[in-house]
C-alpha cells in the first residue's frame, strides 16, 4: 500500500503541479458545458419565411400574426407574386414560403376545410423540416380554436413526458456530461505512459520495486479522480444554472460514472501503452474519441444507422452510459433498468482494463 499510494501521489503531482495544468484540466470542461450546450440543438430560430397572402382575410391575417409572435422567426417577408417568392427562395432569402389561396378564409366562414401551401428549401432539409413543423403546430392551433368555437369535438392533445415544454437543452445537458466525460478522460489518461518514455523516465520504472499492476493503479487514479470531480460539477451545474432537472438516484449516477471512466481509462492506456510520444498519443485519442461520439447516439438516433453498424455500437462504452444519464436527469430511471445498460459497461470496462495491462506488461518487457 505504501508503494501504491507513492505511486498515485506522484501521478497526481505529475498531473497537478503546473498551475497552467491544473487550470486546463478543470476550467475548459466547464467552458465546453455552457458553450456546448447552447450550439448544439436541433431548434431552428432567427430564421425568415416568406408569405403570399391572396386572401387578406380575418382568418389568414390571425395565421401570419400567429407566425410573427412565434420566437422562432425573425420576420416575415411578404411577396407580391410567385415570382417573387421563387426568387426569394432560390436566392435562400427564406427558408420556407406560405402561400395562402384567395378562398381561405371563404372556406373557414363555410365552415369546410382550408389549406395552406408550404414550399420549402430542400438544400437545408433539417432545418426546413423543422420550421415544417413549427408552422404545422401553429395552423393546428388555429383549427383547434376554430373547431372549439363552433363547439367540436375537440381533436387530439398532445402530452410530452419527461420534457413537458420540450425544451432542447434538458436533452442536450445530459447527454454531453457524457460526452466531455469521455472526451478528458481519455485525454488525461492516454498521456500518462506516452509522457514517462519521452521524458525518459519509463526506464526508471522498470527498474523500481513498484509492480505491474501497482504502476497500472497509480496511473489510473488521477483521470478517475478528476473525472469523478468534473462529473459533481456537472451535477451541480446542471440544475442550478440551466435548469435541467435530475430526478434520479445520485447513487446509480456516481456508480454509473465510476463504471463508464473505468472504460474510458482502459481505452486510454491502451492508447497511451501504444504510443511512443505524447504526439502519438494526441492522435490516437482523436481516433478514439470521434467514433466513440458518432456511435453513441448522440449525434444522430442509432436506430438510424445501418445493421452492421449498429452491431458496432455494442461496443462503444458511451452509448451505455448515454441512455443512463439521460434517464436519470429526465425520468427517473429506476435501478432495474440503470443495470440493464450497466452490466455491458462492466465488461467492457473489465475488457479494456485487461487489455491495456496486458499491453502495458508486454511493453515492459
Amino acid at each position: 500500500m505504501r508503494r501504491l499510494l507513492a505511486m498515485i501521489v506522484k501521478e497526481l503531482w505529475a498531473v497537478l503541479r503546473d498551475p497552467k495544468s491544473r487550470i486546463v484540466l478543470f476550467v475548459p470542461p466547464l467552458m465546453q458545458l455552457f458553450i456546448f450546450t447552447f450550439a448544439t440543438t436541433l431548434d431552428v430560430k432567427n430564421v425568415d419565411v416568406g408569405l403570399l397572402d391572396r386572401s387578406s382575410g380575418v382568418h389568414s391575417t390571425e395565421f401570419v400574426q400567429r407566425i410573427a409572435g412565434s420566437p422562432n422567426f425573425r420576420r416575415i417577408v411578404v411577396f407580391t407574386s410567385a415570382a417573387e417568392m421563387r426568387a426569394a427562395v432560390d436566392n435562400q432569402k427564406v427558408i420556407a414560403a406560405i402561400v395562402i389561396d384567395e378562398d381561405f378564409d371563404r372556406k373557414l366562414a363555410a365552415h369546410r376545410p382550408a389549406t395552406v401551401g408550404l414550399i420549402l428549401d430542400g438544400r437545408r432539409s433539417n432545418a426546413a423540416q423543422i420550421v415544417a413543423g413549427y408552422l404545422t403546430q401553429i395552423a393546428g392551433s388555429i383549427g383547434a380554436d376554430l373547431a372549439q368555437s363552433r363547439d367540436a369535438p375537440q381533436g387530439s392533445v398532445v402530452t410530452n413526458w419527461y420534457n413537458p415544454s420540450l425544451d432542447f437543452i434538458w436533452f442536450t445537458l445530459p447527454s454531453l456530461v457524457a460526452i466531455i466525460t469521455s472526451v478528458a478522460g481519455l485525454a488525461i489518461t492516454s498521456q500518462s505512459v506516452a509522457r514517462e518514455r519521452e521524458l525518459g523516465t519509463f526506464d526508471q520504472l522498470m527498474v523500481s520495486p513498484l509492480r505491474v499492476h501497482e504502476i497500472l493503479i497509480g496511473k489510473m487514479v488521477p483521470p478517475f479522480l478528476i473525472g469523478m470531480i468534473n462529473g459533481s460539477v456537472y451535477l451541480v451545474v446542471a440544475p442550478l444554472i440551466f435548469g435541467v432537472p435530475f430526478t434520479g438516484s445520485y447513487l446509480l449516477f456516481f456508480l454509473s460514472l465510476a463504471t463508464y471512466l473505468l472504460a474510458l481509462i482502459g481505452l486510454g492506456m491502451l492508447v497511451s501503452s501504444a504510443s511512443q510520444t505524447q504526439q502519438q498519443a494526441f492522435l490516437g485519442v482523436f481516433l478514439v474519441t470521434t467514433p466513440l461520439i458518432l456511435l453513441s447516439g448522440y449525434a444522430s438516433p442509432i436506430d438510424n444507422m445501418p445493421g452492421w453498424l449498429q452491431v458496432v455500437t455494442y461496443l462503444d462504452p458511451a452509448r451505455y452510459f448515454l441512455v443512463i444519464v439521460q434517464g436519470l436527469f429526465l425520468k427517473a430511471m429506476p435501478a432495474g433498468a440503470v443495470f440493464h445498460q450497466l452490466w455491458p459497461l462492466v465488461l467492457i470496462a473489465c475488457a479494456t482494463l485487461s487489455a491495456s495491462a496486458w499491453l502495458f506488461r508486454a511493453r515492459m518487457e
